[in-house]
């Protein structure tokens, strides 16, 4: 008799009967702060109209937020697993919330990139919460669902940006409809806080008594991801020599983070803990989506670069171009979530062939239409492209995700997250260098853009190459594309 409570003790809790309605309130602030990414690629010509803005400070109001989202993404994780996810969920819903109206309240440009990265540091402190509630809230098969909700809504938030984003300019017209891509933020988050606080659980991990952040850690991951993200974004201003030495210092910092977190965890906890790498579903996904956000993220910039500045389409209707990719990733992101248990990795291959497939229809397009036609001749590739990300971003954050501790769930997703903004910022940065140089060389906005998406392909063949390895290795071992634990 006296083993029969150790035995109750090591049964897992009863489930929150709140859990679906606390998942649904983090999901809506997730998908807040993940439009933000893309929703103001197809607002620049309007801020420019706006408030008199430089080319220079256009990029910034789309790389200050991406920056800011990346440094702090990892650190916010770690916060949120040892100080309790609740407070530090509803501390950036605020944050993001308060940063918006700010936006789009700026009146000049040097005050919008500040609010915008403001808003950055906002959502990388909710969007970790995220996946650290879905580990501590569900267990066995409901924790897969959960997983593809969240991966879903990544998928669909990102893609249905640019199209949102033209609604609401065309309706605020030319000159202020950029704010309205800020204010629409206002009554989400609002809401976010009010459900929030009565919904989602408010104890946390527990805590050891002593129990510290690891400060040092923070500093050389926030520092290393800011030195190595800055000379991407700036490469067009910075000369070679500062790019690469900026560069290179960045390298060098992640360096000495990743030696101060092996030493760091003998005594304690590390804001990463590098040990999760030896996971090879975990490594391998990460670094996935480093590739693939490279690419994904790229292709909004690129086609509404192509259609607004180089053949004068409205927001309005380039948003409405770029649809047939937002529809087929929402249909297609509830599908891979499903599959996901069936297939792994397998289809996370599937996924990348047709995005890399309708990426390069998309090119040929380009070549082949003329003015008005262009948009038409993209609508089938882009679906395609758009059904085959559905596929590839809910089951890689279900994969990779997936066989993680409860107690490492927040820094892990926090990390996985940097991932993909570092390749985010990462692929604009090339593709954009690309772009600009082409027409800047030749004026020819359709050859400069076909030369930006054959980059764009190339950087989904090597998120390809990350995915068969990881089949190849499954294979070797009888399991489903990592989809069973690993003991890597």
């Amino acid at each position: 008799m006296a083993a029969l409570p150790q035995q109750l003790a090591s049964l897992p809790a009863p489930a929150d009967p709140r859990r679906w309605r606390a998942l649904a309130v983090c999901l809506v602030a997730g998908f807040m702060a993940l439009l933000d990414v893309t929703i103001v690629n197809v607002a620049l010509p309007s801020i420019e109209t706006g408030l008199g803005a430089r080319t220079e400070d256009l990029q910034w109001v789309v790389a200050g937020y991406a920056l800011a989202l990346g440094v702090v993404l990892g650190i916010a994780g770690r916060v949120g697993d040892a100080r309790g996810r609740r407070r530090v969920f509803l501390a950036g819903v605020a944050t993001f919330t308060l940063a918006s109206v700010a936006s789009g309240l700026a009146p000049n440009a040097g005050v919008l990139i500040a609010t915008r990265a403001l808003q950055g540091l906002g959502g990388g402190v909710l969007m970790p919460q995220v996946s650290g509630l879905i580990q501590q809230l569900f267990h066995g098969a409901e924790r897969g669902r959960a997983f593809g909700l969240f991966g879903a809504m990544v998928g669909i938030a990102t893609a249905v940006g640019p199209t949102l984003g033209g609604v609401l300019i065309h309706f605020g017209g030319p000159e202020h409809g950029w704010r309205w891509i800020f204010f629409v933020n206002l009554p989400i988050g609002v809401l976010a806080l009010l459900l929030g606080s009565r919904l989602i659980p408010a104890g946390g991990p527990p805590r050891t008594a002593g129990q510290r952040l690891d400060l040092v850690g923070m500093v050389l991951l926030g520092a290393g991801v800011l030195l190595i993200l800055t000379p991407l974004i700036e490469n067009q201003v910075w000369p070679a020599w500062q790019v690469w030495s900026v560069s290179i210092a960045g390298a060098a910092v992640l360096g000495v983070f990743w030696w101060w977190e092996r030493r760091y965890a003998r005594t304690g906890e590390p804001v990463v803990d590098v040990t999760l790498f030896r996971r090879r579903s975990y490594a391998l996904g990460s670094l996935l989506a480093l590739c693939y956000f490279g690419g994904f993220s790229a292709v909004f910039f690129t086609i509404s670069l192509l259609l607004q500045q180089g053949l004068g389409y409205s927001a309005l209707v380039t948003g409405l171009v770029l649809t047939p990719f937002a529809v087929g990733s929402a249909v297609a992101a509830g599908i891979g979530g499903r599959l996901v248990d069936r297939f792994g990795r397998p289809l996370v291959a599937v996924g990348l062939v047709m995005v890399a497939l309708g990426i390069g229809a998309v090119t040929v397009a380009v070549g082949l239409a003329d003015g008005p036609a262009v948009g038409w001749a993209m609508a089938a590739p882009l679906l395609l492209a758009g059904l085959g990300s559905g596929l590839v971003i809910t089951p890689n954050v279900t994969l990779t995700l997936s066989q993680v501790p409860v107690p490492k769930a927040g820094s892990a997703g926090g990390v996985l997250q940097t991932a993909q903004r570092v390749g985010a910022a990462a692929g604009i940065a090339l593709i954009g260098a690309v772009l600009f140089a082409q027409v800047a060389a030749t004026g020819d906005w359709p050859t400069a853009a076909r030369h930006a998406l054959l980059v764009t392909v190339a950087l989904m063949g090597a998120a390809l190459v990350v995915a068969v390895v990881d089949i190849g290795a499954s294979a070797r071992r009888g399991l489903p594309g990592s989809l069973h634990p690993d003991q890597q």
